[in-house]
């Protein structure tokens, strides 16, 4: 625990660095946590910070390890004056223990209350002693709070925070809590907001996004907000992440099909492809319902990429369960899977079972899915060849794009597409429109001359901000200013978490 920091001025504001772990709705309260420290007088790191924040995760394997391994690489750093933070999933898991093993971390706070963060920094300052503050329920929902956006063209929207689900292998819903769902009006007026501020694509987000209405009682909820969502002017991708299967329904998939904003993307985690594991994960869906569901997907939106979670070696599992899941990946050709050796996770139902699968199993039958899942991606993006697609330009997420000089982006079936540099402007929040040239199997090329280039309010922004970068960590309560999902649901086991 360090004392040498002086409070934040107006003369001297101290800087501050965040390091996010996990799942999008972690990147989403990283967010928040930013636009909590820039509303308090913070500004973002441009070198050595005076704050460092851990938004941590519990879910992947050996986290724990992870975190103290960086906690003691800035132990010096924190006698010397550096204020630490440790929040997230882990945070609310370990409580006191994080202090303990780390005497040099000044905060740690959890899922419920990333609200108190500048507080609980200024409070260790004077009091010269680690503050440790875990809410056991939601005391103030998060989307209330200001936000530092990453973007200008795309942004997360929280429709609830929680989960109602009892998954053997997922620590999430007890670290998370109860599903709480925001109202559709607070939704859409938050969406507006982001629209209006230049934003092109928002994606819906949730620990179990088509559950969303469970709180309020109204099951067809979730449909009625992606056509709301549709006729927001100016709105022009819609997605979200995570749904779970038990409760995808048929009004959803009218509902994406017919409103042309929403995106021909789906993320439907499947976790295991043999009904008798799946019982044994207490997912309460079997291989044929998850695979009527794909059907009737693609039945209504044919050119509809479909990505999905896997979990090879939950305890129990035999060589013919293992076989069913390759079945499943074979009949639903996902675009891209997530794929996971399973891991023990303390506190879970999983996590004593017996019959767990011997390391050596795992890892062989993991690498005969990564190889299967490998063809099938390949080949279905071959399928993309020759087609004309609208890509969202994209900031950073070509990493060979400074060498070989091409541009990237997004399709709407949230491919990536790396493409010819025009000879016009083209900014990161604009669309151009290419040919695809070529394909490999987790991107795609367009080699040929770009066909057209629309200039947008989200490129204006975007441009707008690299001209006064000091107004890019603009914030709002309540109404966040600009945002940036990740492109694809980050490696968890089980996504946001479904």
């Amino acid at each position: 625990m360090n004392v040498m920091n002086p409070a934040p001025t107006a003369e001297a504001p101290r800087t501050y660095e965040i390091r996010t772990y996990g799942c999008q709705m972690n990147v989403h309260d990283s967010e928040r946590l930013a636009g909590l420290l820039e509303s308090a007088g913070y500004v973002k790191a441009d070198g050595e910070p005076d704050v460092v924040v851990f938004n941590t995760c519990a879910v992947r394997e050996n986290a724990d390890n992870r975190l103290y391994g960086n906690l003691g690489h800035l132990r010096r750093q924190a006698e010397n004056g550096l204020q630490i933070a440790v929040g997230g999933c882990l945070a609310q898991k370990d409580r006191d223990t994080i202090v303990k093993r780390a005497p040099w971390v000044d905060v740690v706070f959890g899922t419920h209350n990333i609200g108190a963060l500048p507080v609980l920094l200024e409070r260790a300052r004077v009091r010269q002693e680690a503050q440790v503050e875990i809410e056991e329920a939601l005391s103030v929902f998060p989307s209330t709070l200001p936000t530092r956006r990453e973007s200008p063209y795309a942004a997360w929207v929280s429709v609830s925070v929680g989960c109602n689900n009892t998954c053997t292998f997922c620590i999430v819903p007890s670290l998370r809590g109860k599903e709480k769902d925001r109202r559709p009006g607070e939704i859409l007026a938050e969406v507006e907001a982001l629209v209006a501020d230049g934003v092109l694509e928002v994606t819906l987000l949730g620990q179990n996004v088509n559950a969303y209405g469970s709180e309020f009682g109204d099951k067809a909820a979730f449909a009625k907000l992606l056509r709301a969502c549709g006729q927001v002017d100016g709105l022009e991708r819609v997605r979200f992440t995570s749904p779970h299967p038990k409760d995808f329904t048929d009004d959803v998939i009218a509902a994406m099909a017919e409103t042309p904003n929403v995106m021909p993307s789906l993320h439907m985690p499947l976790q295991s492809g043999s009904d008798a594991v799946l019982r044994a994960m207490r997912r309460s869906y079997r291989q044929e319902r998850y695979l009527g569901i794909i059907d009737r997907v693609r039945a209504a939106i044919p050119d509809a990429a479909i990505t999905t979670d896997i979990i090879v070696g939950f305890p129990g599992e035999t060589e013919e369960d293992f076989e069913q899941t390759l079945h499943v990946v074979r009949e639903a050709r996902f675009s891209s899977a997530f794929t996971f050796q399973y891991s023990k996770r303390p506190g879970t139902p999983a996590a004593t079972m017996e019959d767990q699968v011997p390391k050596e199993v795992v890892q062989a039958r993991y690498e005969r899915l990564v190889e299967l899942q490998e063809q099938i991606s390949w080949d279905e993006n071959k399928k993309q060849v020759g087609r004309t697609l609208e890509l969202l330009v994209a900031e950073g997420e070509g990493s060979k794009d400074g060498a070989t000089r091409r541009l990237s982006g997004r399709a709407p079936d949230n491919r990536l597409v790396h493409f010819q540099r025009p000879g016009e402007e083209v900014r990161p929040g604009d669309l151009v429109t290419v040919e695809v040239t070529y394909a490999a199997p987790h991107h795609l090329l367009a080699d040929a001359p770009v066909r057209s280039v629309r200039r947008t309010r989200a490129g204006d922004a975007w441009q707008a901000r690299q001209e006064a970068p000091s107004q890019g960590g603009a914030v709002a309560l309540g109404m966040p200013k600009i945002g940036a999902p990740a492109p694809a649901p980050a490696a968890s086991g089980c996504s946001t978490c479904p």
